[in-house]
């Protein structure tokens, strides 16, 4: 009778602080393009009263009408954000999150592309990095053992000028910046700095945030990096600190592995690993403003050379700023291509 009454006594404490206990709701759209309001609140499942809330996206504290916000989003940047609601209630505070997706406010515009002219390109460089700088092509290629930086004449494709990687490191992306060739390797976590004229060493560098290397380019002044995720890295190019970053997102989903960059009139442009595109970028808030099918390229390849679809893909964007000329190339792709995109 006694262990009846202790077990009833116990169940009606336990009913009781389950009645008292608060359960909040923080009220979000998972996904919103970034020309929409997004409008934020925060309920109690029970509707028990709330005495105030602070919301914020990250680290901007957003002004908010009793439990609602509504606020414009054009101004920042796409991906992934955190909503947070700190609730006051009953002497007491909680904080609940609740991620949300900001995607762009329109489709890509979709591109295609004219050969302007055709040149040799060593089918045995499992090109990484491409860089026009001064009349000459530089390119960084990877694999542990076959990794290295070489200065090629365009017309030609003769090697002017090549320095190895260590067999330890897998090369990856290269750009040339205040002078000095800046190369990526791909999971060491190592980045080199050789002289422009001797391709000597001079220095290496370590990713202080990204986990690997991929594609690296330079926007005047600093290092664009990307690591294989929807992400492109701003580098303070003395410190080599990954400062900030974007990430790309079209009007529906992100967009993942990128690889080889180049910086051509304030956009970046970025190859995806193993597609034979090229993504158009806005280096403000990361939306996708392009995307250049380029398949046909590999077909015209495919008419000289056999390729394992898997790994010798589309890879290598340089670009001629004094006489407006793109190149692409591939990985072991015997051509290189001077193209002109053309909008559908």
């Amino acid at each position: 009778m006694i262990y009846r009454s202790i077990i009833g006594f116990l169940s009606f404490i336990l009913l009781v602080s389950c009645k008292s206990e608060y359960k909040f709701i923080l009220n979000t759209p998972q996904k919103i393009q970034n020309n929409q309001e997004l409008t934020i609140s925060i309920s109690e499942k029970n509707d028990k009263p709330i005495d105030s809330v602070q919301f914020s996206i990250g680290s901007k504290k957003i002004e908010s009408n009793g439990t609602t916000s509504t606020l414009k989003i054009n101004d920042f940047k796409l991906g992934k954000h955190t909503v947070t609601a700190i609730v006051f209630y009953q002497n007491k505070s909680e904080k609940v999150s609740k991620t949300v997706y900001f995607m762009a406010d329109t489709a890509p515009e979709i591109f295609t592309y004219k050969i302007i002219n055709t040149y040799p390109h060593d089918k045995n460089a499992f090109t990484q990095g491409l860089e026009y700088y001064n009349g000459y092509l530089y390119e960084g290629t990877g694999r542990k053992g076959q990794s290295y930086i070489r200065k090629v004449d365009l017309e030609t494709g003769k090697v002017l000028q090549q320095k190895d990687l260590d067999a330890s490191y897998f090369g990856e992306g290269i750009t040339i910046f205040n002078n000095k060739i800046h190369q990526l390797t791909w999971q060491s976590g190592i980045g080199i700095v050789y002289n422009l004229e001797t391709f000597e060493k001079e220095k290496e560098f370590k990713y202080t945030k990204s986990l690997q290397g991929w594609g690296f380019a330079n926007n005047g002044e600093q290092l664009l990096k990307t690591d294989g995720t929807e992400r492109i890295w701003f580098l303070n190019p003395k410190t080599f600190i990954e400062e900030s970053y974007i990430e790309a997102y079209t009007n529906k989903r992100k967009v993942e592995n990128l690889n080889e960059l180049e910086y051509i009139n304030g956009l970046v442009y970025a190859n995806i690993w193993q597609q034979n595109s090229i993504l158009i970028i806005n280096p403000k808030n990361g939306k996708v403003e392009g995307v250049a099918d380029l398949d046909g390229l590999k077909k015209e390849i495919l008419k000289e050379q056999n390729l394992t679809d898997s790994d010798e893909v589309l890879n290598g964007i340089a670009y001629d700023k004094e006489n407006n000329r793109l190149f692409v190339t591939g990985k072991h792709w015997a051509k290189l291509y001077e193209i002109e995109l053309i909008k559908k």
